[in-house]
């Protein structure tokens, strides 16, 4: 069994030095690794970027992470990331990392994701170069989260799990108001999720929304943004699947493509 540890929504700024190191700091007793889905500064500022990897450095797990709409408003998204790498953190986004669970292959894939609506009630891509865009930014997001967990299969993953900040299902919004269901989440993001296959799907961004939902195959979606599940983490557990091998240490980080096979994904 792989003990997954997740959170999004943290929203730290100045001042927020400390808020949740004293959790983080025993979470390798409850957990084999740390999710982080998005949304982890306040308004995506470097300073915050580095608050955020002192929280989460050095805590004994593997820690992997995928940003958020906050994390983009000061377009610093690039130093918010460096930060989070020099902190040991693997930021995705279109991408696949293999980690070393113990001996146990485990395959995450993470995108932003973005909005767009559900099925009955969504964008498309029709009518001025802005929608067309709007829906075209969702649908690459979502290619990418599909290859990526595609990949994480062909890489004989024991588990695999969709990383993403916006919903990829309507279930988990449940609270928050119907008129802003188009501007968290798409459907695209879970047709991505049971096309390419995962046993868990993890995100944040819908703060009034419920933990638990189901994308229409049956893989499990879970809304871990901070204010929804009232503590520092949340932490699920999934089963191993047989017939599958181990890493080395550190795991391999791979987009799609050429790159995939560059990093020894695939074999």
């Amino acid at each position: 069994m792989i003990r997954v540890a997740a959170v999004g929504d943290i929203h730290l700024g100045p001042g927020s030095t400390g808020a949740l190191r004293p959790a983080f700091d025993k979470i390798h007793e409850q957990a084999d690794l740390l999710l982080l889905a998005g949304d982890l500064t306040r308004h995506g500022t470097a300073e915050e970027g580095e608050v955020v990897a002192g929280e989460v450095a050095g805590l004994g797990v593997p820690v992997v992470a995928v940003l958020g709409n906050h994390d983009y408003q000061s377009d610093q998204e690039a130093e918010v990331t460096a930060a989070l790498d020099r902190a040991g953190v693997t930021v995705l986004e279109g991408e696949g990392t293999v980690l070393n669970v113990g001996g146990v292959r485990v395959g995450v894939a993470g995108t932003k994701g973005f909005g767009g609506g559900f099925a009955g009630r969504s964008g498309g891509e029709f009518g001025e170069p802005e929608m067309k865009d709007f829906i075209r930014y969702t649908r690459r997001c979502a290619d990418g989260l599909r290859t990526s967990l595609t990949m994480l299969h062909e890489a004989d993953c024991a588990v695999r799990i969709a990383l993403t900040h916006y919903a990829p299902v309507p279930d988990t919004l449940a609270g928050e108001p119907l008129e802003i269901y188009p501007f968290l989440g798409s459907y695209l993001l879970a047709e991505a999720v049971d096309e390419g296959g995962a046993d868990l799907a993890v995100h944040g961004h819908a703060h009034h929304g419920t933990e638990h939902g189901m994308t229409g195959d049956g893989v499990r979606v879970r809304n871990v943004a901070q204010p929804v599940i009232g503590r520092a983490f949340a932490v699920y557990h999934l089963p191993v699947h047989a017939g599958s091998a181990a890493v080395g240490d550190g795991g391999v980080k791979a987009g799609a493509g050429a790159a995939a096979h560059k990093a020894g994904i695939g074999g």
